[in-house]
């Protein structure tokens, strides 16, 4: 093809980038923790929670006001979500005994997790699908969709395995809903949610350093949604040398921040016009790109406070909820299966 031809394509026909899209759930279950829930479990859209239920509360709250309306249109989705919260603080009770007893660990404190849920590309339409659990905060059991078994990747976890592999209609039950049931209800949450879910922000971009001999830090604020990566680069080329990168922090107002560190203690000014910082956001096509200038660098402690303290006590909360340990729990035969998320 012609180079005008593609540029013609590129400008009148712009390019559309697919975009993944995730609904999860993380079931938390403790044992001999004192002033905390036994049980916490919380579902996510894109990372923003949908719901959220505890064995103190009993009864589930419903974060956004697209899922609280979805919830008043459709009560049955509040029946199930009710019934799930009730039954499962003590299913766990029973489950997180049973493991600690196999495991010869009944003293002290435990805690394991579920982590399930589903990723859709927007574009391709690919479904991915995973059911993990953990205990004491390591691996402990995973499930293979491809062939409907599970692997343990350490030996304590060779005797569930083993009791997993054989309750095949559980493991069907699981692979319809990962597959099936779960993509269809991450669109239909997108579609309740989308003024928000779906919206694009982009980013204030600034570059940061406390004094002349700190690194300089790219800073990203304001951004929706939290896909998004930044780097540095030299002469168009990603650095991994001399970088540290942050994480993705929720700010107060729903929006993410995120920044990158550049060690320059060994580049000489007159190379620093050879470095930029570049901010990719998630289906967009154009990047937001930072030319390295010491002219625009904000110094004397200029960092955004009021966001930074937002993101890092969002970030906190949010992480009762999703400790990122995934844990084993028990599946008796014959429980009852529900579109919303099983045990």
């Amino acid at each position: 093809m012609k180079t005008m031809e593609l540029v013609f394509l590129l400008i009148f026909f712009p390019v559309t980038l697919s975009v993944k899209h995730s609904l999860k759930f993380s079931d938390t279950a403790s044992s001999g923790v004192k002033n905390f829930p036994d049980f916490v479990v919380v579902g996510l859209v894109d990372e923003v929670p949908l719901g959220y239920c505890d064995s103190i509360s009993k009864l589930p709250e419903f974060k956004q006001d697209w899922s609280q309306k979805l919830i008043e249109e459709d009560p049955q989705q509040l029946e199930i979500y009710t019934q799930e919260c009730l039954s499962s603080q003590y299913k766990y009770k029973d489950h997180i005994d049973i493991l600690k007893q196999q495991l010869n660990q009944t003293e002290g404190v435990h805690i394991f997790q579920r982590m399930s849920g589903c990723e859709w590309d927007d574009e391709t339409g690919e479904v991915n699908g995973f059911l993990q659990f953990g205990f004491d905060g390591e691996d402990f059991i995973a499930f293979d969709l491809k062939t409907l078994t599970w692997i343990a990747p350490k030996p304590q976890a060779v005797i569930t395995k083993h009791k997993r592999d054989r309750e095949r209609p559980n493991n069907v039950i699981w692979n319809y809903f990962l597959t099936q049931q779960c993509p269809d209800l991450l669109k239909r949450y997108l579609d309740y949610g989308k003024s928000s879910l779906l919206r694009t922000e982009l980013p204030s971009v600034s570059l940061l350093q406390k004094t002349p001999s700190s690194p300089v830090s790219c800073h990203a604020t304001g951004f929706y949604p939290h896909r998004a990566m930044m780097f540095w680069r030299k002469d168009g080329e990603e650095l991994h040398e001399d970088v540290e990168h942050g994480e993705i922090l929720p700010n107060h107002d729903g929006s993410f921040q995120m920044s990158v560190d550049l060690n320059l203690s060994s580049v000489t000014p007159e190379d620093w016009r050879r470095y930029e910082c570049v901010f990719h956001l998630s289906g967009v096509r154009d990047d937001i790109v930072t030319k390295l200038d010491k002219a625009v660098i904000r110094t004397n402690c200029e960092f955004p406070a009021g966001p930074v303290i937002g993101g890092v006590v969002g970030l906190l909360l949010l992480a009762v909820c999703i400790t990122g340990v995934f844990i084993w729990r028990r599946k008796d035969n014959g429980e009852r299966q529900t579109y919303f998320y099983s045990s």
